[in-house]
């Protein structure tokens, strides 16, 4: 049976390999298009000139050769690697700004990020770091996060635990090694599983770039899984594969602490998915230099200079077919009227959900290949973010470049589960799962921007269902019942908070909170998910990565971001090269490998 197994392998590789090597497309990463740093613009108005360009019939280009709907990381960089190669590329955006969750805003004279907290695999020549050079022209500037870059707090204040979470793979071991004697064994198992599992992730973009009968072959005959430890690790929940490893209940709640930044709880969460992200921090964290509007800021011109736009306030509130059911472009509404826009492909960065039950005519939703992609995927939780101004530097507030992860005890899964299935009045005391950093510390070129100013973030999650009734109160004068359940939480976080950062309490100029149904306004999160579709153990089937792939059942109709690939920042833009990969129809993640590979070998030759 092992020899059938091993020859049946050998053959597959063979014809996978055959076919990711085949170039018939442009190669958006072919040359290295990084310039000399230029000088970072401050101004307000000038960056909006870029990032607020207003939606008319006018502006839209002619002779598109695509359209992309939703201004995300997830649909900029697909936007950006057709430009490079000389397409031309429409991106339309609802919210009044481009950049989705990379977008900032600005409050009483304090500016606030509301997705970019932190981001790994950024050094030199790393692939990550090499694609989005290559996405902004070398101009987007990283900042190291410092080290400890996470900070995990377990308990009440009369018996804190404070563990930090150091980069480096040996000092991350050495310094939980310290804090935990006689665990060392759990400790190195857990980095190594982490790198063995993580490291395969690599079978999840293949799954989704093969001919699918190619793809369920391998699904099927229970191959995906003896070829991949990513997929056979993908069933196992992060609690499951911790807990074999140590009875230590703080160690268990260290090692699962960062299951906030994809959105379940350990005992949901596939420890498939934690490995990636425990991989993703290993070597360190960053922040972008003048914070995240510099993200879209340097995308937007690419598309530009190849003839295409980016426009904003431009719901698109339906995908144009044709008699044959294929896609030919999008209707915008402007005011009661509507724009239609023609193009010959269609590229949808608004989510899985939005996009098959929102964009597409009944009867097309009805398609039982439609129907199969939706039964597989659930909404993710909603997310709530505090964001809070503060008088004062820095320096004076104690507030440094790095996260903290606030649990009121160590049962992670147990606090959570109360939490989200509690009644809102009760839940909204009572939050157990605080992520909160200080956006301005990060940034170098804060003091210049906002000089006397500081502010910090929080993430966490709430049921959509809590806010569900005042879904259609405007989104500025919602009813006394909705601020009031938003102060509670509001209350209970700033509590928490203050107990970590006491400098701030007494200099509050500004807090606000953003709820699900406050992200189902600004970024069209159906039910005011974060993270798109629910990232739970489902999520990493070998049968579902086969099946939701960038290409649609409707002929030129694609989908980018994270539903296609992974969560987050880079999840969203490895979405992006997966669906350019199908439309250039050559393998964009083996491209940017390669041409990481050439810019270090380059480098080393310089010096």
């Amino acid at each position: 049976m092992w020899i059938a197994v091993v020859f049946i392998s050998l053959a597959l590789v063979a014809i996978v390999f055959k076919y990711l090597s085949r170039t018939p497309g442009p190669n958006p990463f072919g040359i290295d298009t990084r310039e000399p740093l230029k000088p970072m613009v401050f101004d307000r108005k000038l960056k909006n000139n870029v990032l607020k360009q207003g939606f008319l019939a006018s502006k839209v280009p002619q002779d598109l050769d695509a359209i992309v709907v939703g201004s995300g990381i997830g649909g900029l960089a697909i936007a950006v690697l057709l430009a490079k190669v000389g397409k031309k590329v429409l991106v339309l955006e609802q919210h009044d700004r481009a950049g989705g969750c990379c977008h900032t805003f600005t409050e009483k004279g304090f500016e606030f990020d509301v997705g970019i907290h932190y981001i790994g695999e950024l050094q030199e020549h790393r692939q990550l770091r090499c694609v989005i050079d290559q996405l902004t022209n070398g101009q987007l500037q990283w900042e190291p996060l410092d080290n400890p870059y996470d900070k995990v707090v377990l308990g009440p204040p009369e018996n804190r635990r404070i563990y930090p979470i150091y980069s480096g793979q040996k000092r991350y071991m050495d310094e939980l090694k310290k804090r935990f004697p006689g665990e060392e064994k759990a400790i190195e198992e857990y980095v190594r599983l982490s790198k063995k599992v993580g490291n395969g992730v690599w079978f999840m973009g293949l799954l989704k770039l093969l001919p699918i009968p190619l793809a369920k072959f391998l699904v099927y005959t229970g191959l995906a899984k003896r070829l991949s430890t990513f997929f056979r690790y993908a069933s196992r929940s992060l609690a499951d594969v911790v807990n074999e490893l140590t009875q230590n209940k703080d160690l268990r709640a260290v090692l699962c602490y960062i299951f906030g930044t994809y959105g379940k709880m350990p005992k949901e969460a596939s420890f498939a998915m934690h490995s990636l992200i425990v991989r993703h921090y290993m070597n360190g964290a960053w922040y972008p230099k003048g914070g995240a509007s510099e993200i879209a800021y340097h995308m937007i011109p690419i598309i530009e200079k190849a003839g295409g736009a980016v426009l904003v306030r431009a719901p698109v509130n339906r995908i144009l077919l044709n008699d044959a059911k294929e896609a030919i472009g999008v209707s915008v509404l402007k005011g009661q009227e509507e724009v239609h826009i023609h193009a010959p492909m269609v590229i949808s960065d608004a989510g899985i959900f939005n996009t098959y039950q929102h964009l597409l005519p009944k009867d097309v939703q009805t398609m039982p290949a439609i129907q199969k992609q939706l039964s597989m995927v659930q909404h993710g939780d909603g997310g709530l973010s505090i964001f809070i101004g503060v008088d004062g530097t820095k320096e004076e507030l104690d507030l440094k470049a790095d996260n903290f992860f606030i649990y009121p005890e160590n049962n992670l899964d147990e606090l959570m589960e109360g939490y989200m299935k509690g009644n809102r009045e009760e839940s909204s005391k009572s939050n157990p799962l605080i992520f909160v950093a200080s956006p301005s510390a990060k940034d170098p070129t804060w003091p210049e921007r906002k000089p006397g100013k500081s502010t910090l973030t929080v993430v966490s999650f709430a049921n959509y269902e809590w806010f569900e009734e005042w879904k259609d109160d405007k989104i500025k004068n919602r009813s006394t019942e909705y601020k009031e359940l938003k102060q509670a939480f509001i209350n209970n976080i700033l509590e928490a908070v203050t107990e970590i950062f006491p400098k701030i309490k007494d200099r509050i100029e500004f807090v606000d909170a953003g709820t699900p149904i406050t992200n189902q306004h600004y970024i069209g999160a159906p039910k005011g998910e974060i993270y798109g579709a629910d990232h739970g153990i489902p999520r990493f089937s070998p049968e579902l990565n086969a099946i939701i792939r960038p290409q649609t059942p409707v002929k030129n109709l694609f989908l980018t971001g994270q539903d296609v690939m992974l969560c987050g920042f880079s999840g969203a833009l490895a979405g992006a090269l997966t669906c350019g990969s199908v439309i250039l129809k050559r393998n964009l993640h083996l491209d940017a490998i390669s041409f990481a590979r050439k810019a270090k070998n380059s480098n080393k030759k310089k010096e």
